[in-house]
């Protein structure tokens, strides 16, 4: 994505559906994170993994089961939840659906 150029975009129409597959989008990429913008196919998900940033998850269409630390919650569209660092999370939809996630890094420390 060309940060030059600044203009609107809808989210949901950055990434597409494919079946069987999680497509992603990296829209911006510093040092300090990473924004992502993900279309996960039916039956699509991912399994319990950790990292050591903070993260928060933006749902944008459909709903998904989210476990967070031995949690789970529904996230439907229009909803946002914290990943907190470390801790360990999985993912499932329920159907596809799109996601938002920015992914915080720690700044170093001397």
């Amino acid at each position: 994505m060309n940060s030059a150029i600044a203009h609107p975009m809808r989210l949901t129409d950055l990434v597409d559906y494919q079946p069987g597959a999680v497509v992603s989008r990296v829209l911006l990429r510093t040092a300090g994170g990473v924004v992502t913008v993900f279309a996960f196919a039916e039956g699509e998900g991912l399994t319990e993994h950790s990292t050591p940033h903070d993260a928060t998850l933006q749902m944008l269409e459909g709903t998904l089961a989210l476990t967070v630390g031995g949690t789970e919650h529904e996230v439907r569209a229009g909803e946002i939840i914290h990943l907190p660092a470390a801790v360990p999370h999985a993912l499932r939809g329920g159907g596809r659906f799109k996601m938002l996630l920015t992914l915080l890094k720690k700044p170093a420390t001397d």
